[in-house]
């Protein structure tokens, strides 16, 4: 809203007229350009995020940026908080800033096939996940998976017909319940590693942003989000294509993981198809929550069954693999 925007933005020391709308899934995302730098304001209403959990996220993005990881960075505001609180009538939202990543986006069809970019992501995960089990939180700590936004409202968010869907995330939910927490296998992670949230400079590094759905989880379940975004855009008439995309990527991205002597986590590949199916549960719960179903494109249609199918079948896209 309007004057969400221009409070925010002042705690920022700009005004209202130099943002510009980016969009967003869950969080209202500008940009605005300061000292001929681009940077980023990110509004998240109070009702998804607490003060804690905020606190949280930077202080991982700080500690990794530290650590040489190239993160998009949190900034203070003109008040020196890297988060302000802007009071509303209904909803209250919490501000913070970061400075734009360097380098461009990929997108679809260009991020398919790429064995480049697949093995960039591994290196950079690898690298993440080294760091997470060194990472001991100074003022606050984030969530564990089971208490993820979007599992705990998935029965506010999907139609009641969708209510196989819940029965299966409950077994679902169970079974990794049931998996080993140890150092080794168990830490802070991205929790959305995606095209959408890096960038690539022009010597093919990446520089990870919106860390947002951080949390404690397995650290296959990160390697399992990346797999499932560029899985998920073949259909279940595509599966050839989709095997060819998960070879390449498991080749090229346990090359880069493994890189300086990093090890992958124990059983990867057999927890892979627990986690994909989990990431299809999320997908089909945001969905609901944030797009209007109700006259879907040709796509969406197909893809919404097919996933309904897998879901409700408890298998996930690599099963037959």
């Amino acid at each position: 809203m309007d004057e969400h925007a221009a409070e925010g933005a002042a705690r920022y020391g700009v005004s209202q007229k130099e943002l510009t709308f980016i969009g967003g899934f869950q969080n209202f995302i500008y940009s605005y350009d300061r000292d001929e730098f681009k940077y980023i304001l990110r509004f998240t209403p109070s009702t998804l995020r607490t003060s804690e959990v905020l606190v949280a996220e930077i202080d991982w993005i700080r500690y990794l940026s530290e650590s040489g990881i190239s993160v998009s960075e949190p900034i203070s505001s003109i008040n020196g908080e890297y988060y302000e609180l802007i009071q509303g009538n209904t909803i209250d939202f919490y501000v913070t800033s970061f400075k734009y990543a360097p380098g461009c986006k990929i997108g679809y069809p260009e991020c398919l096939g790429n064995s480049i970019l697949y093995e960039e992501c591994g290196r950079i995960t690898g690298r993440l996940h080294k760091l997470a089990k060194l990472y001991k939180p100074i003022k606050a700590k984030r969530h564990t998976w089971e208490f993820n936004e979007y599992l705990l409202r998935a029965e506010d968010y999907l139609p009641s017909e969708f209510r196989p869907i819940l029965i299966a995330l409950d077994e679902l939910k169970g079974q990794l319940a049931s998996l080993p927490v140890n150092a080794d296998n168990f830490g802070l992670i991205h929790g959305d590693i995606n095209v959408g949230n890096f960038t690539i400079d022009e010597a093919g590094g990446l520089t990870l942003f919106d860390f947002d759905e951080c949390q404690y989880s397995w650290y296959v379940e990160d390697i399992a989000i990346q797999l499932y975004y560029l899985l998920y855009v073949f259909g279940e008439d595509s599966k050839f294509e989709r095997k060819v995309q998960y070879d390449l990527f498991i080749k090229h991205f346990e090359l880069g993981y493994t890189e300086d002597g990093r090890r992958m986590p124990d059983n990867w590949k057999d927890l892979l198809k627990l986690f994909l199916r989990l990431r299809e549960i999320i997908v089909i719960v945001g969905m609901h929550r944030s797009w209007d179903l109700s006259k879907p494109d040709d796509w969406t249609r197909d893809f919404l069954q097919d996933s309904r199918m897998r879901i409700t079948k408890g298998i996930s896209l690599i099963d037959e693999f």
